[in-house]
């Protein structure tokens, strides 16, 4: 083992507080508050969000429509505000919970894994590459009606993360070259994606894929909040059982080699686990920027670096957040919407700037 490694396998081992890039440890009364006030908190959020639109409903109704569908005594509400709580508002709140969650979880495990703070979920091109697959079956109608849009760019996600994983393990496999080949990959399939629009693009078409790339959650059903909801379950799983390697991978990769950790297994472990969840939310909901760039930097604020309550903490506010940024854009303009995405930049502007400054100030 070289001085490097002793070095960084001593300051890996070395207890919180005497580490000072490291915040201290937060004690497990203060987990457990953060854990049930954040589940209160979404829960709560989710109940109030599903209340907001043109039809009059209180939360009351949403508590008696959810309870009677789950087999709970019966709603004495209209069947035109039933379907509207239950086939349209519930299951359009939950995904963007889900969405929000997975998002966060991703840029965390990202950040940790590349050691960089500005590194996010979609920075292995997976997003360029659901763009690509969704406009190729919307607009050169590929498949034949058979495949969905959500399908397609579910396909064009994981192409471009195959060619990420190409790529980099072609040029060494280091994390510096993991990152040069998600650059490579996201400009790739962006230009593809203006290509087929520009030249085989009608005008509505080419609002509908816009709309869209930027994020948008109308639409969606029930199979989607199953399929996004199992695909985060497990993912997470998957992360949480990795917390300790990601706090291992803060100090960099010799330091976790030097306490044991098998670093190329783990590492295609956890990007493979990420680019999964990534193109399963990008598929249902598209392109939802900033919430996994800025979230895991509010949530280690709170917790410290220590993964295994920071992901869990990660993912109820990515969820919160989210419900309420999509209430802000289906209600805002109403009745016109704006895409998911718009509001999540506009608010995640000014956070990435500030974390920019943060980074430079502690750099």
């Amino acid at each position: 083992m070289n001085t490097d490694s002793r070095t960084a396998a001593k300051t890996a081992e070395a207890p919180p507080a005497a580490r000072p890039d490291v915040p201290a440890r937060v004690g497990a009364p203060v987990t457990v508050l953060l854990w049930g006030g954040g589940l209160l908190l979404l829960l709560a959020s989710v109940a109030v969000a599903v209340t907001i639109g043109p039809a009059r409903i209180s939360v009351p109704d949403v508590w008696s429509t959810v309870a009677a569908h789950l087999g709970f005594g019966a709603s004495d509400l209209s069947p035109i505000r039933d379907g509207i709580i239950w086939n349209l508002r519930m299951p359009r709140t939950l995904l963007a919970a889900v969405c929000g969650a997975g998002l966060a979880v991703c840029g965390t495990v990202m950040q940790s894994l590349l050691r960089n703070p500005l590194a996010d979920p979609f920075l292995l091109g997976v997003s360029s590459g659901a763009s690509t697959g969704a406009v190729v079956v919307v607009v050169l109608g590929v498949g034949g009606g058979a495949v969905s849009l959500s399908a397609g760019a579910f396909v064009g996600a994981l192409l471009s993360f195959a060619l990420v994983l190409l790529l980099s393990h072609t040029l060494g496999g280091s994390t510096d070259r993991v990152v040069l080949s998600g650059v490579a990959a996201m400009q790739l399939f962006s230009a593809l994606t203006s290509f087929v629009v520009m030249t085989s693009a009608d005008a509505e078409q080419t609002r509908g894929v816009l709309f869209w790339l930027l994020g948008s959650l109308s639409g969606v059903g029930w199979s989607e909040v199953a399929l996004c909801s199992a695909v985060l379950a497990v993912c997470l799983v998957v992360c949480l059982a990795h917390s300790r390697t990601l706090d291992a991978f803060a100090f960099g990769q010799d330091a976790a080699a030097a306490l044991g950790v098998n670093v190329a297994r783990t590492r295609i472990v956890l990007l493979c686990t990420t680019a999964l969840l990534t193109a399963a939310l990008v598929s249902a909901a598209g392109a939802i920027g900033f919430v996994g760039l800025v979230l895991p930097h509010a949530a280690r604020a709170l917790t410290g670096s220590g993964h295994r309550r920071l992901l869990p903490v990660t993912a109820l506010a990515g969820a919160i957040f989210l419900v309420w940024v999509d209430t802000l854009a289906r209600t805002v303009l109403d009745p016109q919407e704006v895409p998911v995405g718009v509001v999540t930049a506009l608010i995640g502007v000014p956070a990435f700037v500030l974390v920019l400054y943060r980074t430079r100030s502690t750099s």
